[in-house]
């Protein structure tokens, strides 16, 4: 069995304005916030590893409307759409 470790932490000036005011707003001690947020934060730490790559599924857009592999072809294009303007 795990007993409860005593210990000294030192927080950064922004994390310890932050906890305080969680701590006032859940009406928690400051024991029971510290203890809340590290463990959400440790289950999350492992959930998704910093640097992770980011991924996204590709979509259709349909067919194409001007040639791309003809730049001379759609420069031309662009340029009849320019002179209607």
């Amino acid at each position: 069995m795990i007993r409860c470790v005593r210990t000294t932490l030192t927080l950064d000036p922004d994390v310890a304005v932050e906890l305080e005011r969680r701590r006032r707003e859940g009406g928690k001690s400051l024991k029971e916030e510290v203890n809340h947020l590290l463990r959400v934060g440790l289950r999350h730490a492992d959930a998704a590893p910093e640097g992770a790559p980011f991924r996204t599924e590709p979509a259709s857009l349909g067919r194409l409307l001007i040639p791309i592999d003809d730049v001379s072809a759609a420069l031309d294009l662009l340029d009849e759409e320019d002179a209607r303007l």
